[in-house]
């Protein structure tokens, strides 16, 4: 079966499921669908950052600070972070992601998607799939902040991180109590 092919949920605005069609579909109409994105960290704490492939349906040859893709059809969203992290990075045997946060990201003409954002460890070595994966790296934070103005970064990505970002400086604020910063 191809990615295009692939059966998704379409959802409402609150994230509840109306419809089941395949991704193509779902992309061409612009149809609300939900995403995971996993932000992986080696056993020293550096990212995994890679460069998607030309062929990806989605943002193609973009770089990104999380691995991910969509949830499937009646698929939670921890399951299909584990999955997708296992998928994209190569390995198997990963500990659970853990949640971190979900917003709804707005991707313009391209509709718009649930996006759950998790961290996992990954203290294996990677294989990333070719498919997916046409560069890759582990990298610290201060290496990628200093890449976030050169390398052209896949916008939804780019917002999970913003977010991510608002929500550590909200539990360094002067509360200290945190938001949810979705």
């Amino acid at each position: 079966m191809s990615a295009a092919d692939e059966i998704l949920d379409v959802v409402d605005e609150h994230d509840r499921v109306v419809g089941r069609l395949p991704r193509g579909q779902v992309y061409d109409q612009g149809l609300r669908h939900r995403c995971v994105f996993v932000r992986a960290r080696d056993a020293e704490g550096r990212l995994f950052v890679h460069r998607r492939t030309p062929t990806k349906l989605v943002f193609p040859s973009l770089h990104d600070m999380f691995v991910g893709g969509v949830v499937g059809a009646g698929e939670s969203y921890d399951d299909a972070a584990l999955r997708e992290a296992e998928e994209e990075l190569g390995v198997s045997g990963l500990p659970r992601p853990e949640f971190l946060l979900k917003f709804l990201y707005d991707g313009g003409a391209r509709g718009s998607w649930w996006s759950a954002v998790y961290e996992v460890r990954c203290e294996l070595p990677v294989n990333p799939q070719v498919e997916e994966v046409a560069w890759h790296a582990f990298l610290t934070e201060e290496e990628v902040e200093g890449r976030l103005r050169d390398w052209e970064w896949v916008p939804d990505g780019l917002a999970a991180y913003e977010r991510l970002r608002a929500l550590r400086a909200a539990d360094r604020g002067p509360g200290g109590a945190g938001t949810d910063a979705g």
